[in-house]
């Protein structure tokens, strides 16, 4: 997929250049891209090996004709939106920001406008481009439904670096749970794989084989007559939903969580909530609290925390009325 003003270059391989990797080959030019950045440009199709869209892993041969297509910048191809976001922290390397819940992260299918992204290249002059034209500066991601703190790279270095942090595990990632039943441990932790539903593939699923280690852990914070609790999670993986696949799994899914839990029907039905003390819940009761990592150019860890939003505090007020 490319684009009018995409900046293109072009390579004959000869005989020094056989045997190398696509990505290691391309990185040895004299093109100012971080291999990250070169290794997302190839995995989203724009990088060609005689005219075919190929991996980073390609081994090249002499004859090859390679070409490298740079996208422009997203804030050509996005039009900038007022998206409701709160910023926590911002210089020059990246941005905190404080996401509401009902803001999707980037552009995707049936979310054409109104991102996350599009508020953001409308304050930021600049974002990364790792991510692709229609990810600019994501470095993780949120579910729609979950409020919190989410950080976003300004440049292709700092994205890089951030990734990093992330992969391995190095990233501070604290949220707060209101769930279904009164536990009784005062903590623990759920270390099982997670990967697609083999049946519903916009689902994920516990994997006893296959699937990709994902570690939960978990404090119990208060438990509520009604059968409730409150939850302070750690995660030390970042699998797609692992939260909420977590919780449901162990008979404890977040209140309000459609997908894996009980939704709005199970909901209303709650005899508490038919009789007005307890308040509608229209998303799951997910808020990413805490962030913490290592800036990318300072060398400093830091560290930042949201408030438990209007909406889960109500809930929480609410359950704590009837102890």
């Amino acid at each position: 997929m490319t684009y009018e003003s995409d900046i293109v270059f072009s390579y004959e391989i000869t005989d020094d250049g056989q045997n190398l990797r696509l990505d290691s080959y391309i990185s040895s030019r004299a093109i100012d891209l971080t291999r990250s950045k070169i290794q997302a440009l190839i995995k989203n199709g724009h990088v060609k090996v005689n005219n075919t869209p190929s991996k980073s892993s390609y081994r090249l041969k002499a004859g090859d004709h390679i070409l490298v297509s740079i996208p422009p910048p997203p804030s050509r191809l996005l039009k900038p939106e007022a998206v409701e976001f709160r910023i926590v922290h911002e210089d020059s390397s990246l941005i905190v920001v404080d996401k509401p819940a009902g803001v999707v992260v980037h552009p995707g299918p049936g979310h054409a406008t109104g991102t996350l992204v599009h508020g953001l290249i409308r304050h930021c002059r600049d974002l990364s481009r790792i991510g692709g034209v229609f990810r600019p500066g994501i470095v993780h991601r949120l579910d729609k439904d979950t409020s919190g703190l989410i950080v976003a790279a300004k440049n292709d270095q700092s994205h890089a670096f951030l990734a990093h942090q992330f992969k391995t595990g190095r990233v501070r990632k604290q949220y707060a749970a209101i769930v279904h039943g009164q536990i009784k441990k005062d903590g623990g932790e759920i270390d099982l794989p997670i990967a697609r539903h083999p049946k519903k593939r916009k689902q994920m699923s516990i994997a006893h084989s296959g699937g990709r280690r994902a570690l939960t852990e978990w404090r119990r914070i208060d438990v509520f007559d009604g059968y409730f609790s409150l939850l302070l999670i750690s995660i030390k993986t970042g699998r797609t939903h692992q939260i909420r696949v977590h919780l449901s799994y162990i008979g404890h899914p977040v209140v309000g969580d459609s997908v894996y839990g009980y939704g709005q029907n199970r909901w209303k039905r709650h005899p508490l909530y038919k009789k007005g003390v307890l308040p509608v819940v229209d998303r799951q009761m997910l808020h990413a609290k805490k962030l913490g990592f290592i800036h990318p150019v300072e060398g400093q860890y830091m560290e930042f925390e949201s408030p438990i939003p209007v909406d889960m505090d109500r809930l929480i007020q609410s359950l704590k009325s009837l102890n």
